[in-house]
């Protein structure tokens, strides 16, 4: 249920990424333009397009910078309640926390035509914000029941399969939403479709899922007590604001987690425009080409969170070198198959080739610095991934936009450059996470049993006593 929590979620907000290049009309200004380095267009896409603008209903004049901001809108209103979602989920529980804003994500995207034909533009900027603020709690909602559910040594795999979720998610939003308008020839039967899967998420969500394992009641007695046995009962405390705050290797996850959701969110978002703009795909075929590289992502996700944990229980590899050894070929691979994939010219079928390698590199993230926060705090994983998360997650407010204003004719050449500058990204933030990240439980996930270390002022111990009782 924590996969599908995730894929139902990337399925709602990848949805738009599709739906938006049959939204709008092609502007005339970039019609005109003249790309030598253009790929033959086989279908005559752009002059069909420019055909129907005065026939087809519901297709909007936005230009590119307008829809970098709307692509981004989601990331306004996500940013603002992963810390709050964290906060909650740990101190009355995670169901609800993520079940809830799910729930109110759905039912949003359902309505999502219906607000566009009423205000336009600004209508649909607010309702992704809003839909981001519900889907925000759900990344700290689901650490917190990862803490409570998931032993040490089955983390590396556990975290792949409920995080690699997301490409799953991926995958069918934008195979599903290329078919869906393909064969329905209108968009708003993308959000009525997904929407729909949202609810229905939601009531099998209610009834299956328990925040802890004392509170379900259809847990076996075996069970419970390998729980018990493998897994330290959680104690709600204030979060010690200040050596979480001042701490090193929590801010070397963020900075390795803004590299991630650079690379991540620049593909997720733009893959789609890339292949209807440069490679000419048509819908159906971008739908499902785009959807390939994170088939091979989730695989892949699998595969190296079976190894981490393999080498990691077998004594091969410590735990903070694995972190390390995964993070780095999930920054690395991606950044430079994705810059190859830039220039390989028109053939379509080696760069759709290279989207993937680099991908399938990526999904190592889940087992390196996506479990790392459980290792370094179980305590306060969903106060600590709703930290890292929020922060992380404004490069999907800045990525589109980057890229309405470095591509705004459609060029090859201008995709090169907003590739590079992902490689550039992923590259300095895993040298930084490299420097300083650890793997062990750090000293402030429990105050009261690891004690103050010697260079905390006592003031400081007075100050963090009144806030962790």
């Amino acid at each position: 249920m924590g996969f599908w929590c995730v894929a139902i979620t990337y399925m709602l907000r990848v949805c738009l990424n599709i739906a938006i290049t049959q939204m709008v009309i092609e502007s005339s200004k970039n019609n005109t333009h003249i790309d030598p380095n253009s790929c033959p267009d086989p279908q005559n896409q752009i002059l069909v397009q420019t055909f129907e603008v005065f026939n087809v209903h519901n297709r909007y004049d936005w230009d590119e910078e307008l829809q970098g901001i709307i692509l981004g809108a989601f990331y306004y209103g996500y940013v603002l309640t992963h810390v709050p979602g964290g906060l909650i989920a740990e101190k009355y529980g995670a169901k609800y926390t993520a079940g809830i804003g799910v729930l109110i994500t759905a039912l949003l995207t359902i309505a999502t035509p219906f607000f566009i034909d009423f205000g336009g533009s600004t209508a649909l900027i607010v309702v992704r914000a809003v839909e981001g603020i519900g889907e925000g709690p759900m990344f700290p909602a689901m650490s917190t029941l990862m803490s409570c559910w998931v032993p040490k040594q089955e983390r590396g795999i556990m975290g792949s399969l409920i995080f690699g979720g997301a490409q799953i998610g991926n995958i069918l939003g934008m195979v599903i939403s290329g078919f869906l308008m393909d064969a329905e020839g209108n968009w708003p039967s993308v959000f009525y479709t997904f929407g729909s899967l949202g609810v229905v998420w939601f009531i099998l969500w209610t009834i299956l899922v328990y925040s802890e394992p004392k509170l379900h009641p259809f847990i076996s007695d075996d069970e419970k007590a390998f729980l018990e046995k493998h897994i330290e009962e959680k104690t709600k405390k204030r979060v010690p604001w200040k050596p979480f705050l001042l701490s090193i290797p929590l801010w070397s996850i963020v900075i390795a987690a803004i590299g991630h959701d650079w690379g991540y969110f620049t593909i997720v978002t733009d893959l789609p425009k890339y292949m209807t703009e440069v490679l000419k795909f048509n819908i159906s075929s971008t739908g499902l080409l785009a959807a390939l590289p994170y088939a091979v992502m989730w695989i892949t996700s699998m595969i190296f969170g079976s190894i981490c944990d393999l080498l990691i229980k077998k004594g091969y590899i410590s735990i903070k070198n694995s972190r390390k050894l995964y993070t780095t070929i999930g920054a690395i691979g991606p950044g430079v198959f994705i810059v190859g994939a830039s220039y390989v010219g028109c053939d379509a079928t080696l760069s759709v080739a290279m989207f993937t390698i680099g991908m399938g590199f990526m999904g190592a993230y889940y087992c390196g610095m996506k479990v790392n926060v459980l290792d370094i705090t179980p305590n306060y994983a969903g106060t600590a991934t709703a930290f890292i998360n929020g922060i992380a997650a404004i490069s999907g407010i800045i990525t589109p936009y980057i890229v309405g204003v470095i591509a705004p004719n459609h060029t090859s050449r201008e995709w090169q450059t907003v590739f590079w500058i992902v490689l550039a990204v992923l590259f300095v933030t895993n040298v930084i996470y490299i420097a300083f990240a650890e793997g062990e439980e750090l000293w402030w996930n429990d105050i009261e049993k690891n004690g103050y270390p010697s260079n905390w002022k006592s003031s400081e111990n007075d100050e963090e006593n009144e806030t962790t009782k």
